[in-house]
């Protein structure tokens, strides 16, 4: 990470970790490490598939990468 504008590689990673841990992780006292797994999983599974993003115009990511009916927002 040297050079300049180099931080901005990592802005969207950093975000998604910081949504995780305050949206589930922090929120929950898993028994295993198999539960965290689990709901971990669920978690992308719903923050892809039907949470919507304004970055994407609110649209999910799934709807976005895989062209499905995007909506219009505006």
């Amino acid at each position: 990470m040297d050079g300049k504008g180099c931080w901005v590689d990592y802005v969207f990673i950093e975000r998604l970790w910081k949504s995780l841990k305050y949206e589930e992780v922090y929120l929950n006292a898993y028994e295993s490490i198999n539960e965290a797994k689990q709901r971990i999983g669920k978690y992308f599974n719903n923050y892809n598939t039907f949470k919507p993003h304004v970055a994407m115009g609110g649209n999910t990511p799934d709807e976005v990468y895989y062209k499905k009916e995007l909506k219009q927002v505006g």
